[in-house]
């Protein structure tokens, strides 16, 4: 998970970074907007980029995981269900367009990569505010997680939670597809 988290930051984090001066001390964003007509294809390139790898990435690492836990634990490994992979690799891509879409907004590295990560392995922020309000399950990873973990308690069901993830996800890009033409058409 930290990986799609790293992929979706750095898809955008490195447009951003300063050559050094004898390399002329440009930044990439300054070469990729001359070189492409929109920003919005831009854009959609470079999410098109996360999402093909972050399929990759989130394939292997759960069918490894599936797979291990089935040598170790043989006959008391859970059975395999297709729908929690879907849904799992569908949680993965969602939270890397997450990434992407925070650094998109804010033109930092630091900031996606700090809540996402902590919030994805430290403490889960969003668990906590379930404990407070029923408005919690409707944040991001809350709704992701019913993708996969199908439980007694689980607030949507699998789809819904999908969908619920992916409304955040688009409404994210759209925000950030504004932001990010407004701020570079102007500069």
């Amino acid at each position: 998970m930290q990986g799609v988290i790293i992929l979706g930051v750095l898809a955008v984090n490195s447009e951003y970074l300063t050559e050094s001066s004898e390399s002329g001390g440009g930044n990439q964003i300054t070469t990729s907007l001359t070189v492409v007509a929109s920003r919005f294809h831009f854009l959609l390139a470079k999410a098109s980029a996360v999402t093909v790898i972050s399929i990759l990435l989130s394939i292997v690492a759960i069918l490894t995981t599936v797979l291990a836990t089935n040598l170790i634990l043989g006959e008391y490994a859970p059975a395999f269900e297709a729908s929690r992979l879907i849904g799992a690799v569908c949680y993965w891509i969602f939270t890397a367009l997450l990434a992407f879409g925070i650094a998109v907004l804010t033109k930092n590295g630091i900031i996606p990569l700090a809540v996402l990560m902590i919030n994805s392995s430290v403490v889960t922020v969003s668990y906590l505010f379930t404990k407070v309000t029923k408005l919690a399950f409707y944040l991001p990873d809350m709704a992701g997680l019913d993708m996969f973990m199908f439980t007694s308690d689980s607030f949507h069901t699998p789809f819904t939670g999908g969908l619920i993830m992916f409304a955040w996800v688009t409404v994210l890009f759209i925000v950030a597809a504004i932001v990010f033409h407004r701020r570079d058409v102007t500069s």
